[in-house]
This record gives C-alpha cells, sequence and structure tokens, in this order.
C-alpha cells in the first residue's frame, strides 16, 4: 500500500480522505492556503505544507505549489478530492510525470469525459440514450450558433464543457435571448475552470436528477452501488439528495446499472466515477454526463451500501483488484443527505464570517461530515458548504424522520445556514410523497403544485 499521501484539497473532503488514509495505516500531506491554516485538515493529517494566499488560483488550483509539497514530502500519491484539480487530466498526466499516482482515472479517461460533448457521443455508441446537442462550441465559433439551435430546438441549455455545479450554464427560452446567454456562459466557464468551451443540449423541462455511483479497478472489473436522487437543486446546484430514488424500481435500476457498467467497461474506466442521467415525466432516461471524482453526495451510497467508496478509490489507485462483485452488492434502507451552507435561507445570499457557536447533531443513524467549528471562520473565498448531514434509516419515512430530528438539533450560530430551507423542503408533501422533480424548489417558492 501507499507509504504516503497529499490531500490536494480543503474543508470537509480532505478530511474525508484524510479518515479513510487513516483505517488504512496510511500517512498523509495536507496542503493548504493561508486562509485556511487552523483547519481540522491541517490538523488531523500528520504534515501539512502552505501552498500560497487565499485565492483559490494562488494555492488549490497552483499545480506547481501543489507537485512542490509533495515532492518534498516524499510522497508517492497525490487524491485530489472533488472540485478544484480533481477533473483535470493535465494535473493527473504532471502528477504522472513526476512519478505520483493520481488517486483518480486516467489522464485519457478524464480528458474523455471532461469533453462533455465527447463523452455524450462516446456513450451514445455504448448504447446509451443521450438527449440531443450539439459539439463543443469554442471561443469564436459562435457565428454558426443559429444553424446549431434549429437542430435542437428551444427551450435548451448551454453548459460548461470542462466542468460543472451549476457554472457556466444558462437556460434559453427563445432565440432573442441566445446570445447574451451564451456569452454570458462562456465567461462563467471561463472564470470556474480557465476553459470558456461550452456545449448546448434540448432542456427538458421538469426531470428528476438521476445519478449512478461506479467502481472500477484497474484489471477490468466494474461495478455499481445503485443510484441516487439528487433533484433538489437550486440554480442546477445540488441541496438533498438521496437514495434509493423514489422513482426508480429494482428492474430499472438493474437495467440502467447494467448498461453504465458495460458503457464504462467499452472505456476502460477506472476508479470511482459517476454516471449522470435526466428522467423525463415519461420515464425516459437520458446520459447527460460523468463526473470522473469522488462526489459531494456519496456518503449516502455508503450509508446504503456499507461500502467504504474513498477507501476503495486508494485501493484502486495502488492496483489492487476490487474484492466485491455486483452481486455482493447490497443496499439496506435508505439515506438522505442535506447540504448545510453558509448563505441565507431566502435570499441564497452567502453568508461568510466566525461561527459564535456549533452542536452538530447525534443519535441513531446520524452523520456529519465538516470541518466546521465553534470560532471557525467560514471564509468568502471558498465554497460555501459548511458541513453534511446524512441520515440513514430502515426505510425512507425513517431516513426522513431522522434527518427532521438532526436538523432540528443542529446549532450553527454567528452566521445565516441553510437548515430552514432544508427544513421547509423535507416537510413539503411533494417531498414526502417521492413526487418532485428539479422544478421543485422554484415551484415552492411560487405555491405552485406539483405534479410529476
Amino acid at each position: 500500500m501507499f507509504k504516503k499521501i497529499l490531500v490536494a484539497n480543503r474543508g470537509e473532503i480532505a478530511l474525508r480522505i484524510i479518515c479513510a488514509c487513516k483505517e488504512l495505516g496510511i500517512p498523509t500531506v495536507a496542503v493548504y492556503s493561508e486562509e485556511d491554516r487552523h483547519s481540522l485538515h491541517v490538523r488531523f493529517a500528520e504534515e501539512a505544507v502552505c501552498i500560497g494566499p487565499a485565492r483559490s488560483y494562488e494555492s488549490y488550483l497552483n499545480i506547481p505549489s501543489i507537485i512542490s509539497a509533495a515532492e518534498i514530502t516524499n510522497v508517492e500519491a497525490i487524491h485530489p478530492g472533488y472540485g478544484y484539480l480533481a477533473e483535470s487530466a493535465y494535473f493527473a498526466e504532471v502528477c504522472e510525470s513526476c512519478g505520483i499516482k493520481f488517486i483518480g482515472p486516467s489522464p485519457d479517461s478524464i480528458d474523455l469525459m471532461g469533453d462533455k460533448a465527447r463523452a455524450r457521443q462516446r456513450m451514445k455508441e455504448a448504447g446509451l440514450p443521450v438527449i440531443p446537442g450539439s459539439e463543443v462550441i469554442t471561443a469564436g465559433e459562435e457565428k454558426n450558433i443559429e444553424r446549431l439551435t434549429d437542430k435542437i430546438g428551444f427551450p435548451l441549455i448551454i453548459k460548461a464543457a470542462a466542468g460543472g455545479g451549476g457554472r457556466g450554464m444558462r437556460i434559453v427560452y427563445e432565440a432573442g435571448e441566445l446570445r447574451d446567454a451564451l456569452a454570458t456562459a462562456q465567461a462563467e466557464a471561463q472564470g470556474a475552470f480557465g476553459n470558456s468551451d461550452v456545449y448546448i443540449e434540448r432542456y427538458l423541462q421538469n426531470p428528476r436528477h438521476i445519478e449512478f455511483q461506479v467502481l472500477g479497478d484497474e484489471h477490468g472489473k466494474i461495478i455499481h452501488l445503485g443510484e441516487r436522487e439528487c433533484s433538489v437543486q437550486r440554480r442546477h446546484q445540488k441541496l438533498i439528495e438521496e437514495t434509493p430514488s423514489p422513482a426508480v424500481s429494482e428492474e430499472v435500476r438493474r437495467e440502467l446499472g447494467d448498461k453504465v457498467v458495460r458503457a464504462l467497461n467499452e472505456v476502460g474506466y477506472r476508479s470511482a466515477g459517476t454516471m449522470e442521467f435526466l428522467m423525463d415525466e415519461s420515464g425516459e432516461f437520458y446520459f447527460i454526463e460523468m463526473n470522473t471524482r469522488i462526489q459531494v453526495e456519496h456518503p449516502i451510497t455508503e450509508m446504503v451500501t456499507g461500502i467504504d467508496i474513498v477507501k476503495h478509490q486508494i485501493q484502486i489507485a495502488y492496483g489492487e483488484p476490487l474484492a466485491i462483485s455486483q452481486s455482493d452488492i447490497q443496499f439496506s434502507g435508505h439515506s438522505i443527505e442535506c447540504r448545510i451552507n453558509a448563505e441565507n435561507p431566502t435570499t441564497f445570499i452567502p453568508s461568510p464570517g466566525r461561527i459564535t457557536a456549533y452542536n452538530p447533531p447525534g443519535g441513531p443513524g446520524i452523520r456529519v461530515d465538516s470541518t466546521a467549528y465553534q470560532d471557525w471562520v467560514v471564509s468568502s473565498h471558498y465554497d460555501s458548504l459548511i458541513a453534511k448531514l446524512i441520515a440513514h434509516g430502515r426505510d425512507r419515512e425513517e431516513a426522513i424522520s431522522r434527518m427532521q430530528r438532526a436538523l432540528s438539533m443542529f446549532v450553527i450560530e454567528g452566521i445565516d445556514t441553510s437548515i430552514p430551507l432544508h427544513q421547509r423542503i423535507l416537510s413539503h408533501p411533494d417531498f414526502q410523497a417521492g413526487s418532485y422533480s428539479t422544478a421543485l424548489l422554484e415551484r415552492m417558492k411560487s405555491g405552485e403544485p406539483l405534479e410529476v
């Protein structure tokens, strides 16, 4: 096994990786910005190296600084977590050229699946249904945009080719909005990912967002760990996830899971990854993209399968074969995750600042992934995620009940948080019934009844 791993990330995912390494007996090196000097991932790693100022492009996106930290601490591998450099084929190549193992898929796989338009075409060839869309549109190629949209139709959605998380994404309902929306999406994509490339696809109204967790080793074995429902979203950013999905039957899970595994076998995928789909109102599924990294919402899959996905990532990167087969995967109960963000629960305006009181909930079926503590300062330089609150129950009803109890006992003072919003969503009749789509939050705000 690896003798030492550097964690090229911050916050709760950095601490989560450190926990997995401790269980595997692997010392870790934390990297941190000057702003994160007092973060818990720095405290609990065996070593820590400051890699730059607060701004991400000078620290967590600074490849030379990260590689220098890896070399001076003699690590054998780097785990990128999610976000930042996790889906950078270039970073994976740099690691490889420096003799450092990148804990993730190969640069070729990242490059293929990171190019959303190419990935859609490749998965279509592998037998997965995809939404009609365009090739990648690079800066200077906008002159033919109207011709592309004639084939796709309205409404349509513009997406960043190099990333996700709702950044570089715009919905367009009519031709007159197209040029401005395209320019805005390109600018956002450039700022978030250093790449202004976008692509266009038909926009499905009121879909459900369903994703499949996969694991693939370097010996050709690929398995899936079931689906997650990620339809509760704000501006295309997930707020609540659950597994299993209330909309996916046992038969559909098996059939679509088998298709996912066959498709990824065709491209030789390894490591952890997530295949994302939209399900329309008639129940048809469409592949939209793949995330070649650990997902924010991976804990709910761990709760229902008992499988530590991060530990498997590390073992796969070391070359160990998967010790589990598809027939070994058993789903137990139901799990829900709420992303607790530092933001106003009504306006969604970020709320950085000092946490004056912090009391995470506990009790049966509750897990909290976080690096927050009393007197910790939520920085304005980074993502607003404070904690991931995860509940598990023997069925969906118990998981919801436990989540409601945990939310009511989660104390975070000194800043605004999304806790009240989560409480409203979990008590909403459409969520309680499992009958909702990505339009749930907007329809809650408007008071419009939701029928799915």
